[in-house]
């Protein structure tokens, strides 16, 4: 089987792209169009470091950019397809500064492999992997219980998203027919035994619509021929989320493909085992220690809202992969 990775990222210090991106977003800024939203820590060449040493098998990496490319990248290797958002996302949709947007046509990467699995640059493998550990049987491998949707706090837009998310997903999926077809793929010995009971819980007390699934900020499987297959019933929605320039509540992403087919069983049962939290100076001794450790499959290392002394964190978060990850790879120079 072959497997590719796709890669999402943008250079937030590239004068050209902020030029551009300032013609839309205007001078206001929110969750959306914040300065941290883009900002680089300098751990992507660790993000291919650990490719080569966790996955040598992948076939190839797409690496999706706004056109510009890091310095370190060696775009010679074989296993290197950079690719240029006009060269796979319809022109009526740029430029685009939306992560929802690039997300719903990653499908349209030339060459792309039916069978891929989607990384944000903030995502990274700490442990080998087999072809297995993504997909099994041709079916992605991911955590199909059921988890309601959490909305408390601030409510942000991926919260948003999810809502959206789940409404399509219960449009097109009779709950009672599905529990019914896969109870065995919901409920599996591949889960703790209190996953089964929470998600047993929720088909009886709610045996009509699902109420959420696990939001996964981690590497996610995907089958190509998903995202093709909602487009052709769900155009005007995943229309209008490419339409926007910036992420909005109205907006759809990825959740939406990734539950989309857990609810059509087109998945096997797997235990995601990662890890995500923001890097702060009360977080950064602990996310170093899960890195060097390799404590987890994943971490998710997210850009805090909070100031913070980015120097001296972005520092010590790289001197740890570092020691994880000190040999370049074939994709560095």
């Amino acid at each position: 089987m072959e497997i590719d990775f796709v890669i999402l990222w943008v250079d937030g210090n590239d004068p050209e792209w902020i030029k551009e991106k300032n013609k839309y977003s205007g001078h206001d800024e929110n969750e959306n169009n914040s300065e941290n939203r883009y900002r680089d820590w300098g751990l992507l060449p660790y993000w291919f470091r650990s490719v080569e040493k966790f996955a040598p098998w992948v076939r190839m990496i797409h690496f999706v950019t706004w056109g510009h490319v890091p310095k370190f990248l060696n775009i010679d290797s074989p296993k290197i397809h950079v690719v240029r958002h006009d060269e796979f996302i319809p022109k009526e949709y740029l430029p685009t500064f939306s992560s929802h947007a690039i997300e719903m046509n990653i499908h349209r990467i030339p060459g792309l492999s039916e069978h891929f699995v989607y990384f944000n640059d903030d995502m990274f493998m700490l442990r080998p992997f087999k072809e297995d550990d993504f997909f099994r049987d041709n079916l992605p491998c991911t955590y199909g219980g059921e988890v309601p949707i959490e909305l408390v706090g601030n409510i942000g837009t991926w919260q948003h998203a999810a809502v959206n998310d789940l409404g399509i997903v219960n449009a097109h999926f009779p709950k009672r027919e599905s529990v019914k077809r896969f109870r065995k793929k919901y409920i599996s010995t591949k889960y703790r035994w209190k996953d089964n009971l929470r998600t047993l819980l929720l088909q009886t007390l709610y045996p009509d619509y699902f109420t959420g699934f696990k939001n996964l900020h981690a590497p996610a499987a995907y089958l190509k021929s998903t995202f093709e297959e909602i487009w052709d019933v769900e155009f005007e929605k995943m229309d209008s989320t490419c339409r926007d320039k910036f992420r909005t509540s109205d907006n759809v992403n990825q959740w939406v493909v990734l539950w989309w087919q857990i609810a059509s069983g087109k998945f096997m049962p797997y235990i995601v085992d990662n890890i995500v939290q923001s890097i702060t100076e009360e977080s950064v001794e602990f996310l170093s220690e899960v890195v060097k450790k390799q404590k987890h499959q994943f971490i998710c290392i997210n850009d805090p809202d909070q100031k913070v002394d980015f120097e001296k964190l972005s520092d010590w978060i790289k001197s740890s992969f570092n020691e994880l990850l000190s040999d370049k790879s074939q994709f560095e120079k």
